[in-house]
């Protein structure tokens, strides 16, 4: 029987990111995805501005409800969540679930931190999502604010990984995209006893939209189909990489990832090595 997996996030209008991309990245491994909207994100195509209209908690709460009816959800994608009632409502619906691996990425809860809100929220989130969590995968700017300190080199993702890691989470990776120097794309993966370094050629194309929502959703698939979690992490930056390859123009500003592109690509192409601490 195939098995069932829960986003809870936000809806993007283009289809490439929040709930679009993690259901479309669910079915390309083979599971039933199940969500929870937490906002609407709307760009406008002639500034890129991002909008967002936040669901009323209530109405979270019933599609909470009715994604979790079954009991037989083990692993769960938290995403945009917006406001900090938000998570002590997951808290409190996800904690009694038996043997949960639960995928937490930071999205938006870290962008503006000056933000009394946003604070608030990310508060909430270390607080009470990241001892729950299996994995939290922040980007650069947001593992920068997780760790609150500047990350520029491997040696400083792997400081800031040890941080993040004391917060809570079983792991961390820390997504180093196309920041760093060099010809490759780098993450790393740190579960409290070893560091694992990902590599991947880095890409010179801007359909790289939805890309973050996309490798946590592939992780979670990953973690769901019973891989563990080098080869989840492993697995989902190959899907990234062919996914922001073959990415599509929704305007002239705005290129999203096509998630359809892992199953046409050749596999492979993602080495890692295990690294000192």
């Amino acid at each position: 029987m195939v098995k069932k997996i829960l986003t809870i996030a936000g809806s993007d209008a283009g289809g490439g990111a929040g709930i679009q991309a993690d259901l479309k990245t669910f079915e390309e491994f083979n599971l039933f995805g199940i969500s929870t909207i937490t906002g609407i994100l709307s760009v406008d195509p002639t500034t890129n501005q991002h909008e967002l209209f936040q669901i009323p908690l209530d109405v979270i709460s019933n599609q909470l409800t009715t994604a979790l009816s079954g009991r037989d959800i083990r692993v769960i994608k938290t995403g945009l969540l917006g406001l900090p009632e938000l998570i002590d409502l997951i808290v409190k619906n996800i904690e009694r679930l038996p043997h949960l691996q639960l995928v937490v990425d930071p999205v938006a809860a870290v962008k503006s931190t000056q933000n009394l809100l946003q604070r608030s929220l990310l508060t909430r989130m270390i607080k009470q999502l990241f001892p729950l969590a299996t994995i939290v995968t922040p980007n650069l700017l947001e593992a920068e604010l997780l760790a609150n300190q500047r990350i520029e080199t491997i040696e400083e993702m792997k400081e800031a990984a040890k941080i993040i890691h004391e917060l809570g989470p079983k792991a961390v990776v820390i997504k180093g995209g196309t920041r760093l120097s060099g010809e490759e794309a780098l993450d790393l993966l740190f579960d409290g006893k070893q560091f694992i370094l990902f590599h991947s050629p880095k890409l010179s194309v801007e359909t790289n939209h939805g890309a973050g929502c996309s490798f946590s959703a592939a992780i979670a698939a990953n973690l769901a189909n019973n891989n563990d979690l080098i080869t989840s992490v492993k697995v989902a930056k190959e899907f990234v990489h062919a996914a922001i390859n073959e990415g599509v123009y929704l305007n002239k500003k705005t290129g999203y990832v096509w998630h359809g592109a892992y199953r046409h690509s050749l596999k492979g192409g993602v080495t890692y090595d295990i690294i000192s601490s």
